[in-house]
This record gives C-alpha cells, sequence and structure tokens, in this order.
C-alpha cells in the first residue's frame, strides 16, 4: 500500500485529451451530465442515499454538486456522466484521465489511462445485476472510443463488497489495496 512517486511526471506527459462519452448500445444510454436542473437535483439526492454516501463520501450539498459538475465540465480531466437502463436513468458515472487524478500516485499510470466511478442511484436497483451487465458494454466503448487506452481502473472502497463483486463479474481484476484520500480502496483494472 506503498504510494509511488511518479504523479508529477505522469500529469507533465499526460497529453490525452478530455474522457470520451461512450456510445453504449441495447438497453444502455449513456450522456454527459447538465450541470443544472433536473440532472443536479438528481445526482444530489442520489448521493445522499445511505447506500451511496457510505462509500462515495460525496453527501455533498446542492451548490457544492453544482460547483462539481460545472468544474468538471469546464476542465477536460473527468466526464460526468448519466446512464440509463431501457430509458431510465439508474447510474451517476465519472470517467477520467487516471494519470490526472490521485489514483496515478498508487500505480504506474499511463497517460491515455482511464479510470470510472459508478453509483447505481436508487436502492431499490441495486442487487439487480445491472453493473455487471453494464461494464463489458462500458469499458468495450471506452475502449472503442479511445483506441490508446489500454487499461481503465477503479479504486472502489475495500469495504464495499456488493460493488467489488460486481466490478470483478464486470471484466475488472483486483490489483492492490491502496491508500486514498478518506478511504483504502482495491484498485482494478480492467485491460484492452
Amino acid at each position: 500500500m506503498k504510494p509511488v512517486s511518479h504523479l508529477d511526471s505522469y500529469r507533465k506527459h499526460a497529453t490525452a485529451g478530455a474522457p470520451p462519452v461512450p456510445e453504449l448500445a441495447g438497453p444502455w444510454d449513456a450522456r454527459a451530465v447538465r450541470p443544472d436542473g433536473y440532472d443536479l437535483h438528481l445526482i444530489h439526492r442520489w448521493n445522499q442515499a445511505p447506500h451511496v454516501a457510505a462509500f462515495a463520501r460525496r453527501a455533498w450539498t446542492l451548490q457544492q454538486w453544482e460547483l462539481r459538475l460545472r468544474e468538471c465540465l469546464g476542465a477536460d480531466d473527468v466526464r460526468p456522466l448519466l446512464i440509463s437502463w431501457h430509458g431510465r436513468l439508474v447510474i451517476y458515472s465519472e470517467v477520467y484521465r487516471a494519470a490526472r487524478d490521485v489514483v496515478a500516485e498508487c500505480y504506474r499510470a499511463r497517460p491515455h489511462d482511464l479510470g470510472l466511478t459508478l453509483a447505481v442511484g436508487e436502492l431499490a436497483m441495486t442487487d439487480q445485476g445491472l453493473v455487471r451487465s453494464l461494464l463489458p458494454r462500458l469499458t468495450d466503448a471506452l475502449f472503442e472510443a479511445d483506441p490508446q487506452c489500454t487499461r481503465i481502473v477503479m479504486e472502489p472502497d475495500v469495504r464495499n463488497k456488493r460493488a467489488i463483486r460486481s466490478f470483478e463479474a464486470g471484466g475488472f481484476v483486483g490489483a492492490d489495496e491502496v491508500m486514498l484520500p478518506g478511504k483504502v480502496a482495491l484498485l482494478m483494472v480492467c485491460k484492452r
């Protein structure tokens, strides 16, 4: 669980552009978040839900979420997404350039590595197999959208066994436990 000291070097060389919005097919669809109105209120509500807040630690105020989303959309490090299943919004996700994130301190990040976070917003929609169904489609779409990307990483809290099982079923492999701000995480990797 020792951090690697190459983050500054990778940030300097992380010239990859903004993370892509994946094009999904079948029952799945993904779109960029709009930082106001319905999207803002939905993301705020989902992140207040106990099953999300326990591990994501983003039970922020509405104003904090608005600022976060506007900052993400104004930069090229993180792409916030809403993912729907059969037309129903079910997952908040962020796709990010891992080499520009604190996670790069924990492994040898490459400039085109993508990071991924997922949160199923409604408790009633958890344990339905949504994440394990989505992940292979989502990772394929991300690899297709960024041909130079060879790895996608996730970093769930080690206590979030439900998420870890879903991520494994969706094609991710645990690599190492790492220390990140506010949590001990399991670094998980999906290779092209």
